[in-house]
């Protein structure tokens, strides 16, 4: 359980990492993205994942592995409606655009890795009940 809990924190803090390097560009914060957030934000994020995972002991936790990929997956999202209001020129981004197709690619290939093994995880009412 403690690997699930250190886990868990390290995925929030790489995901802010991530939603740090998808806003500050656009210019909805004044947030620094130096280089190490460019750095925690896949390590934070995978290496969290994964001692999430590890640690987790039952079905009634392991389906929040899904939730966390569904977030990631959601920040991808985020990246990629951030690119095109910039190609739309709806959104003009104070910055270059490139932390948001890292963001992007790292996001999105991470959540759906993870929703894909996620995919057979049950919430704790459907674990419980299934034969």
């Amino acid at each position: 359980m403690m690997l699930a809990v250190f886990g868990a924190v390290l995925l929030v803090l790489g995901l802010f990492a991530g939603v740090a390097l998808v806003l500050a560009p656009l210019g909805l914060v004044a947030w620094s993205t130096g280089p190490v957030l460019w750095l925690l934000f896949p390590a934070f994020s995978v290496f969290g994942y994964v001692l999430f995972v590890i640690g987790a002991r039952n079905a009634s936790i392991r389906w929040l592995s899904l939730a966390a990929s569904c977030l990631l997956l959601l920040l991808a999202l985020a990246s990629a409606a951030g690119l095109v209001l910039d190609a739309a020129s709806v959104l003009k981004p104070v910055g270059s655009t490139v932390s948001l197709w890292y963001v992007f690619i790292v996001a999105g290939l991470v959540g759906a890795v993870g929703a894909a093994r996620g995919g057979d995880a049950a919430p704790p009412a459907a674990a419980r009940s299934s034969p």
